[in-house]
């Protein structure tokens, strides 16, 4: 390695892209345009970045296997940047073998922890932890990916609701940072432990005002033996039992109706204009609401009871305990759409599909709403179209975004 690729590599260790660019800026040889690319992706040129990262991985002979690895680790940060997720993760994968059977520790390291951000990004908390298991994020690791190994983990923990070690997460990868004294990395981290403290959730009451909570604060709330309907996860739970009615939105709808109202009724007539979205109810309506109203009383019978009254149906909790209805901190039907985007980078329609798990037409029915109404705005055309909304200030969406798990 000659001293300029050395320097410009020094460089970019240190968060310095300009200084880095300074050194290789006029090169074309590969491991000059693999450190152009790098410094691009530094500096948000994404587009640029991949075009040189696929270049120097063609430009490295077969004998630098080593070479090749590294610019796939590199274009697959610049993917996960881009929100390009729908690929397959092998290639990522195999270059992290290749890179660990050459003693390249902290490069298979990296291409871990890229491949973990990943699976967090599309919700998949299961595989996830598996992925962080693997993830050795003691002595040896450099102190700049021990700080991402734990900012990972506490967004494990608190896509998990467990805010205890999110915290203890998030203060060691504060002192990662500092040890790396990446300001970039460090301003990440401030930034997820500034979330722990802002609002949530809202916690509705029964005249109709809304109480704002914390992350900690809806953990109490779900590990208590309330009744609690959660609109910002679509189930319900008490205590240890959950009941997901995310796929069921007729169900939920119902559920929530007659929290709202609890401990009193709710009107069969009420049940049908906001369940069924419609003022002049008729016979098959009514029939409509005693089968959903049965069903929904097969699936909340270890949790609750739903009984029917001489105007309508009341919830009524096993142990007469509370019931509490947990709403999600902005409302609308688009709430894990607009978490997604509140990000700030810029989404494909495919890949916020991939991450919530729904059809790309329901997903472009859902932008066009919310586009309608000044909250995202697109870039680009056919499929290069990329959505981009203004982050959302003051409450952190954790709740919103889209889990494999309700709760851990």
């Amino acid at each position: 390695m000659d001293s300029l690729i050395a320097a410009s590599a020094r460089a970019l260790a240190a968060g310095d892209a300009l200084g880095a660019l300074k050194h290789v800026a006029l090169r074309e040889d590969p491991p000059a345009l693999a450190l152009r690319g790098i410094a691009m992706a530094q500096l948000g040129e994404h587009p640029r970045a991949r075009e040189l990262l696929r270049g120097a991985a063609r430009g490295f002979g077969a004998h630098e296997a080593v070479f090749r690895a590294r610019c796939v680790v590199a274009e697959a940060e610049v993917a996960l940047a881009l929100r390009d997720v729908g690929g397959s993760p092998r290639a990522l994968l195999a270059a992290a073998t290749t890179l660990e059977a050459h003693a390249d520790h902290a490069n298979a390291q990296h291409a871990r922890l890229i491949a973990l951000r990943r699976l967090l990004l599309l919700g998949r908390l299961g595989e996830a932890a598996t992925a962080l298991a693997a993830i050795d994020a003691g002595q040896g690791m450099p102190p700049s990916l021990a700080a991402l190994a734990e900012l990972g983990a506490a967004e494990l923990a608190l896509r998990s609701l467990r805010t205890g070690p999110a915290r203890a997460a998030l203060q060691r990868a504060h002192a990662a940072a500092l040890r790396a004294g990446v300001p970039a990395l460090l301003a990440e981290v401030a930034e997820a432990r500034a979330a722990l403290d802002r609002p949530a959730a809202r916690r509705r009451g029964p005249d109709g005002t809304d109480q704002t909570l914390r992350l900690d604060e809806v953990e109490a709330l779900l590990a208590s033996n309330a009744l609690v309907v959660d609109a910002c996860r679509r189930g319900l739970s008490a205590g240890a039992a959950w009941q997901a009615l995310a796929r069921r939105p007729v169900l939920f709808a119902l559920a929530q109706a007659l929290a709202e109202a609890w401990p009193a009724d709710v009107e069969r007539e009420d049940l049908i204009a906001n369940v069924f979205r419609t003022r002049h109810p008729d016979e098959t309506h009514r029939a409509r609401l005693r089968v959903e109203m049965g069903r929904l009383r097969a699936l909340v019978k270890p949790l609750a009871r739903v009984e029917a009254t001489a105007r309508g149906f009341a919830l009524v909790p096993h142990d007469h305990v509370e019931v509490v209805v947990l709403a999600p901190p902005i409302a609308g039907d688009q709430a894990a759409l607009q978490a997604l985007l509140a990000d700030g980078a810029a989404w494909s329609t495919s890949a916020l599909a991939l991450a919530l798990g729904a059809s790309q037409r329901t997903v472009q029915r859902a932008l066009a709403e919310l586009q309608a109404d000044g909250r995202v705005r697109a870039i680009g055309q056919a499929r290069a179209r990329r959505w981009l909304a203004p982050p959302l200030p003051g409450f952190t969406t954790a709740l919103l975004l889209p889990a494999a798990l309700p709760f851990a």
